[in-house]
């Protein structure tokens, strides 16, 4: 079962061709597209994507690079958004929420304050409506597990995921499953790749993060888009040693125990 557990289709990369891009994906047996939010301006957004076609599905978080122009009036319209679409079996997940320390501007300071309070707001929001969470992990793997020691949130995916295996290890611990995407495809990518062939199927989903981290053959040349899962589940399963239908099968069976209402594919 293909799945793409990470992509932002509600992006203005796709507004010339949004139809397009999902019947590529659906012709390719794509069984479900996980569109997360990154701030309150698309939270209707991608609820209304992802009920527009049966694959779709969607999270709704504030995304750590858009916190800083991000008010607690936003984090008050998540929460009453999560109230009222509780019941919703198309939302997933609280995310896109996690932190950022990549990026100078909002690593340090106020900025990184900043960040912080509003990744532990979301995380209480997530426990209090019982929802696993999609977590953006940029050099901030240890921040984001202090955090997590101190939350029962139910777990979710550490998405685009590039730590070291204790790190890794420590998030499966936790409930996560471990994004793996496009940049895995990159031969230079050796500790992604490191994870990607010895942790196990069990920890592990396949995600494009689409319009981004688009895959090595697509590099430079096209954006990237969800029907990629199948290109990337298959050099996932070369890496592995494994065959396609091995990899597709249990990354798939990994997702529908992290994202719980997903499980409806398997109805």
């Amino acid at each position: 079962m293909r799945l793409d557990t990470h992509c932002h289709l509600d992006a203005s990369e796709f507004d010339s061709d949004r139809e397009a891009v999902i019947n590529r994906a659906v012709n390719l047996d794509v069984r479900a597209i996980v569109i997360p939010a990154v701030d309150a301006g698309n939270f209707e957004r991608v609820r209304a994507l992802a009920h527009s076609f049966p694959q779709g599905f969607y999270a709704l978080g504030i995304h750590p690079m858009y916190v800083q122009h991000a008010t607690q009036q936003d984090l008050d319209g998540l929460y009453d958004l999560l109230v009222r679409y509780r019941d919703d079996p198309k939302l997933v997940a609280v995310g896109e929420i996690g932190l950022d320390f990549f990026i100078p501007d909002i690593s340090q300071g106020s900025a990184r304050i900043k960040q912080e309070q509003f990744y532990e707001a979301q995380l209480a929001m997530a426990c209090e409506f019982d929802l696993p969470v999609l977590l953006h992990v940029r050099r901030s793997q240890d921040v984001l597990l202090k955090y997590l020691r101190r939350s029962k949130v139910r777990g979710g995916i550490a998405h685009a995921f590039n730590g070291s295996m204790q790190q890794a290890t420590q998030f499966i611990e936790r409930g996560f499953a471990l994004g793996i995407g496009g940049a895995m495809t990159f031969p230079r990518a050796l500790q992604i790749r490191r994870l990607a062939t010895e942790l196990s199927l069990n920890a592990l989903v396949i995600e494009t993060d689409s319009p981004d981290i688009a895959p090595a053959w697509l590099h430079g040349h096209r954006r990237n888009e969800p029907d990629q899962v199948a290109e990337i589940a298959r050099v996932l399963a070369e890496l592995r040693s494994q065959t396609e239908y091995e990899v597709l099968e249990a990354t798939a069976q990994t997702a529908l125990r992290v994202l719980p209402r997903l499980a409806t594919l398997a109805a």
